[in-house]
């Protein structure tokens, strides 16, 4: 993969300068009772992004891993092509990137948390800009450069819980403890998370296996009979004597 985040290993020297020490969602060590959102949303009388706080539990149980988790509401159309886009280029699972949008922002283009991430996969701007990400706010830059970290975490890790852990509390803290780091805010974020995209997946599964069986049986592959063989009538030969005083074969009809 050819970008910055891969040379050297940029991403623990950007932690150890205390840039994005707590990765690209800025996880606390301890999980608040509270958290705070804010949202940017535009004015649609003047046009000005307007900044307000969304407050919310943060320690509500989560739901066992019986129930189903499908999101409440889908993605839009444009995102999901974004998503897709991203996740070829990339070569990520689209089930996987929807599944951690849906934990982060819950498809709002303009959600901020409470320690400034940004966005659809709330970047944080440091992680933002070493990405190349402009506008965090933009969708498709966002899913982007999200998707593109991503990629790097899972090819840093080769187990897609630790990717996880790092998107959410930062390379350093997975390298530390050589697992899920024991905070209560990212073991519940790599739980969601994984329980999306089980249930994203078991989904497209059944989708599959629905559409196998409502299908027709492919049509048999129709096989020309082939053409009568030419046989050429057999004619006879006859010896003789050129003009040179040469035995030489000819045809009779």
């Amino acid at each position: 993969m050819a970008f910055a985040i891969m040379a050297a290993s940029p991403m623990r020297a950007a932690e150890a300068a205390g840039a994005i020490a707590a990765g690209p969602v800025a996880a606390s060590r301890v999980a608040p009772a509270v958290r705070t959102t804010f949202v940017v949303r535009a004015d649609p009388r003047t046009g000005r992004l307007i900044r307000s706080a969304v407050v919310r539990n943060e320690l509500a149980p989560l739901k066992p891993a019986s129930q189903s988790l499908k999101p409440a509401s889908k993605p839009s159309k444009e995102i999901s092509d974004f998503v897709d886009q991203a996740s070829r280029t990339h070569q990520v699972d689209p089930l996987l990137v929807h599944s951690i949008i849906k934990v982060e922002s819950n498809y709002n283009s303009f959600a901020v948390s409470n320690k400034g991430a940004e966005g659809l996969m709330q970047l944080m701007p440091p992680t933002a800009r070493m990405l190349g990400v402009s506008n965090s706010f933009d969708p498709q830059q966002n899913i982007e450069a999200g998707v593109k970290y991503l990629k790097y975490l899972q090819g840093l890790y080769k187990d897609d819980r630790l990717a996880l852990a790092a998107y959410n509390a930062g390379p350093a803290a997975v390298d530390k403890y050589k697992q899920v780091p024991p905070f209560k805010e990212t073991q519940n974020y790599v739980e969601k998370v994984g329980r999306r995209y089980d249930d994203a997946r078991r989904t497209a599964a059944e989708s599959e296996a629905e559409k196998a069986a409502a299908g027709q049986a492919p049509a048999p592959v129709a096989v020309s009979s082939p053409e009568p063989a030419i046989v050429e009538k057999q004619r006879k030969l006859e010896q003789f004597v050129d003009a040179n005083g040469r035995l030489s074969l000819r045809t009779v009809e």
